[in-house]
């Protein structure tokens, strides 16, 4: 969905010079370089007023700056015609048009005249219709958009110069008290001022052209064509009575294939009706200068400097499938006239903008990327039955969960969990899930977390209170911390062993609780080795940093400190050393299966021993166990069978793994893959996937759920159940994730240490009863919540 216009409920406009709604905290001001260069005029007139860019978002903001002081002059210059525009509709959802009313009713009594409704989104894959109801879009062209604006802004007295380059920014920002630069996603107003404004840019993966059709479709329609050449995408929405706009995406090699890189403009058009005749009904296609382009993400450190202010696509950019340039744009220009309203000082009131705006931006932009990534990796999804790809597609950016599609279409949401195997009245994390000879009752584990409270690597009290207490919360399985195979194989002197009996008859002390207690839940064991990451001092004391003394020498893949100068330089393992901490996995193995764990997880994540021979940044050497991915595997696939030959048949084994290491040269995308395949060929029956902690400079990409994609892609190309860790903190996104199929087990950490009861308490706020959450006798008084306030 394409420039989604919207503007935050912010009271009406009653007339110039004012404009209403409540201004949040500015919160820090921005950091340094937001106050260099120069200087705003003095006081709140600002007089004179240069805007860069006719788009929406630039016309937007002249007309309310406008208003709020109808004596300055305030002047847009647009290189374009008044006429020109990129893209053909704008679609509005009925949020937004609510916004729009509130704001300016002016502009939404223009707009409503031409808006055309729909509330269905059809998905359209391999012959088979889903349609999906109650969305509640609206659209109109954007030529008709910017006609209105346009006429607004005459209205207000504001100079529109079209066909006219706006002056260099300097000159600019010399001759006005502020300059609002909405020059879109190729702003030379940004690039002037590169320095400061800190850009980074991103292109992504896939090209797409903007196009029309003479017709209008009775759905947000989006179409996949399977070709000879790869797989083939159609966006389209009508956005007047008789026309809809339509784009066509593929992935950059998939274009090339098809030879779309020699054909010029006429052509691509007609070569895309044909490929989407059934969608057209055999009908053409009509461009207006498209023009196929790859898309670029927008990212700057400051949104200012000195008197000049960047606003939509110049500041950031949203990926069209989420349909948020227009919206981010015009929300961008009510928040700047309401801090320039609010802030005496014009740089208070840009940093207040910036400060406002930056949160709600970067979180569009999480989306927005979750939706473009969706889009890019549309080749793994397409083998999904019809219903579960329509949930999988509508669910992508995960703003639409599935809570979410339960309220707006009960019909499909059934449908979909009636496919995935949910007895009636069951959620889909209360289905059970059987790995090997081990059935879970619900998809819910408590993830791996070290406590580093162990004395001499046995498990105390705190252990048998910790995972026993969470066991009777309900989950499906309880994972311990990793637990070190060898006393040199310890993070810190308080992590837990399994190279003594004495460690393993605690262990059973534990195991025995969970399963006399909390029956029904399972108890599993990652076993691994610290390898360079060793020998440091507990979390809270200073975490990776080395001990102030008693440090034991580390080993590793290569001889390479985690962080120079700070950290020992380990020794690597030679050809004796890799078969004695072989020996080290087995025997812990022997000893966690005496010990009456129900399922042992390798630990091959992190930038741990394992680990660290998977990742080219931390595995540079020449012989077998070195090199291409071949040889990287081929100690951690030694110790994974020499622990499944020790490991009881009927107990599943899995391996966590990191598919990222967020840092430029390490693994792959394919070479995840590539390992995820190389473990469920030797028999691990599911993979914990995770990311990064490889290396100390990595830059990881931080968000809700931001690791499952990883997770996502492996269990499509491997075909092996995976387990999805990373930020996932509500049942919601659970159950999203299990029905779009992107995992079939959910890691939670964190939601368990703020509450062990976490799986209880999901339960209870879905109404649900079952058997996969059974309340422990002694609590079943506490199965609702408590009355609060005067009930009683």
């Amino acid at each position: 969905m394409a420039g989604v216009l919207t503007v935050p409920a912010a009271g009406p406009l009653p007339g110039p010079g004012s404009l209403p709604g409540p201004l949040p905290s500015p919160g820090p001001r921005p950091g340094p370089g937001h106050s260099s260069g120069p200087r705003p005029g003095t006081g709140p007139a600002l007089s004179r007023i240069a805007v860069v860019g006719g788009g929406p978002g630039g016309l937007y903001a002249a007309a309310l700056l406008k208003r709020l002081d109808p004596a300055r002059e305030v002047t847009v210059w647009e290189r374009n015609a008044p006429s020109d525009t990129f893209g053909f509709g704008v679609v509005l959802s009925d949020e937004t048009l609510g916004g729009i009313r509130d704001a300016d009713p002016v502009v939404y009594e223009a707009l409503r005249r031409d808006l055309v409704r729909w509330d269905d989104i059809d998905v359209v894959h391999r012959g088979h219709r889903t349609t999906s109801t109650g969305h509640g879009f609206a659209a109109l062209g954007r030529r008709r958009l910017l006609e209105i604006l346009h006429a607004r802004c005459t209205d207000l007295g504001v100079r529109l110069r079209f066909r006219t380059e706006a002056p260099p920014a300097d000159v600019l920002a010399a001759g006005h008290d502020l300059v609002v630069a909405a020059d879109g996603v190729h702003s030379r107003t940004r690039e002037a001022h590169a320095a400061h404004f800190g850009p980074r840019i991103t292109t992504h993966r896939c090209r797409y052209i903007w196009l029309a059709a003479d017709f209008a479709f009775d759905a947000f329609r989006f179409e996949i064509a399977e070709t000879e050449y790869g797989v083939m995408q159609l966006h389209a929405y009508p956005y007047e009575a008789g026309a809809s706009t339509v784009i066509v995406e593929m992935r950059e090699e998939v274009w090339r294939a098809a030879g779309f890189d020699e054909l010029d403009e006429a052509e691509s058009t007609v070569r895309c009706a044909k490929i989407f005749a059934e969608a057209l009904g055999g009908r053409e296609l009509r461009s207006h200068h498209s023009a196929w382009t790859a898309f670029r993400t927008v990212v700057n450190e400051r949104w200012s400097y000195g008197n000049t202010v960047l606003i939509g696509d110049a500041a950031h950019t949203a990926h069209f499938s989420i349909g948020s340039g227009t919206k981010l744009a015009v929300e961008d220009a009510l928040a700047l006239a309401r801090s320039l309203r609010d802030h005496p000082a014009p740089d208070e009131a840009l940093a207040a903008y910036e400060a406002e705006r930056r949160p709600v931006v970067a979180s569009t932009q999480r989306a927005a990327t979750a939706s473009l990534q969706w889009f890019e990796e549309l080749a793994g999804h397409v083998d999904r039955p019809p219903r579960r790809f329509a949930f999988d597609l509508l669910t992508r950016s995960r703003r639409v969960t599935h809570a979410n599609l339960r309220l707006r279409d009960p019909v499909l949401t059934a449908a979909v969990e009636a496919d995935f195997g949910c007895p009636p009245g069951t959620p889909p994390m209360f289905t059970p899930f059987r790995l090997r000879g081990l059935t879970l009752r619900n998809r819910i584990l408590v993830s791996p977390m070290d406590m580093y409270v162990a004395e001499d690597g046995v498990p105390g009290d705190f252990h048998l209170v910790h995972l026993g207490s969470r066991a009777l919360g309900g989950p499906g399985l309880v994972m311990t911390e990793m637990v070190c195979v060898s006393p040199g194989g310890r993070i810190t002197p308080g992590c837990t062993g399994l190279w003594t009996d004495e460690q393993a008859a605690a262990w059973a002390r534990i195991t025995a609780f969970t399963h006399a207690q909390a029956p029904g839940t399972a108890i599993g064991v990652q076993l691994g080795h610290s390898g360079r990451k060793g020998s440091t001092r507990r979390m809270w004391e200073g975490i990776d940093q080395p001990l102030p003394e008693g440090n034991w020498p580390l080993v590793a893949a290569s001889p390479l400190p985690y962080r120079t100068g700070v950290n020992q330089t380990p020794r690597a393992l030679d050809r004796a050393g890799l078969a004695a901490v072989r020996e080290e996995f087995t025997a812990a193995a022997r000893r966690a299966a005496r010990s009456g764990f129900d399922l042992l997880e390798l630990h091959c994540a992190h930038g741990y021993l394992l680990s660290g021979f998977l990742s080219p940044l931390t595995n540079h050497r020449t012989d077998e166990y070195g090199g291409d991915l071949e040889g990287r595997l081929r100690f951690p696939l030694e110790v994974f069978d020499a622990v499944r030959e020790v490991w009881p048949e009927e107990r599943p084994m899995t391996v966590r793994v990191s598919a990222t290491d967020w840092a430029e040269g390490g693994t792959s995308d394919e070479e995840a893959v590539a390992i995820a395949r190389a473990f469920a060929e030797h028999g691990a029956d599911a993979i914990d996937v995770s990311t990064g902690q490889v290396v100390p400079e990595e830059t990881p990409a931080y968000g809700r759920s931001y690791q499952t994609p990883y997770a996502d892609r492996i269990r499509n190309a491997v075909g092996v159940p995976v387990i999805a860790v990373g930020a996932i903190s509500s049942w919601d996104d659970v159950n999203s994730l299990l029905l779009a199929g992107r995992a079939d087990l959910c890691a939670l950490a964190r939601p368990h240490l703020y509450d062990p009861h976490w799986t209880l308490h999901a339960a209870v706020e879905q109404g649900y009863q079952g058997p996969a959450a059974p309340w422990p006798a002694p609590y079943r008084a506490g199965n609702r919540p408590p009355p609060t306030g005067r009930r009683g």
